[in-house]
């Protein structure tokens, strides 16, 4: 059986893109404007009505992540069509990109599902996932869950990066003993 290789903290994140609505391509853990770090969320789909709710409460901590000096992305496996469709359910102002592959999801060790039925969607989706990058492009943050009901609870996470960022912490990516 082969095992899935997960990202673990303090590794480079890996070269990846994906495209936002306008076709531009965007670089995953590479932040945008005045930000030197990232939040990378992947979320299912359109599919999944929790994703909808969780992206919606990322928008209300927009500012959050702005004050510890994290800029936001979310990326799916979605197709152009999936995006355009659940954007009617969305409210954000954050890049949301689409068309992640079942490689680059694999890549970053995210679990995969199948879905139940051409209902739910059309293609394989990655499980949620949350890579925060910090400006040397290593993994400072990761939290990857094989469900939807388990996501990092965004008012902890906003504070606990602004106590992360704080340079009179001195606090180290943790997690990082190899065994």
């Amino acid at each position: 059986m082969a095992h899935s290789v997960k990202l673990k903290a303090g590794d480079s994140f890996p070269a990846m893109t994906a495209t936002l609505l306008d076709g531009s391509s965007v670089t995953l853990g590479k932040p945008q404007g005045e930000a030197t770090w990232q939040a990378v969320f992947v979320y299912r789909g359109r599919h999944c009505p929790l994703c909808t709710k969780y992206l919606n409460e990322i928008e209300s901590y927009k500012q959050a992540f702005a004050d510890a000096g994290v800029d936001i992305l979310a990326v799916s496996g979605d197709a152009k069509h999936q995006l355009e469709k659940h954007l009617e359910k969305v409210d954000i102002s954050f890049p949301i990109a689409y068309g992640l592959s079942e490689e680059q999801m694999k890549e970053l060790g995210l679990y995969i599902s199948i879905p139940r039925s051409e209902q739910e969607t059309d293609h394989n989706f990655a499980e949620p996932g949350l890579f925060v990058v910090n400006e040397h492009g290593n993994v400072h943050v990761v939290d990857i869950s094989n469900n939807p009901f388990v996501r990092p609870e965004l008012g902890a996470l906003t504070r606990g990066l602004s106590w992360i960022r704080d340079p009179n912490n001195h606090y180290p990516i943790r997690g990082t003993l190899d065994y």
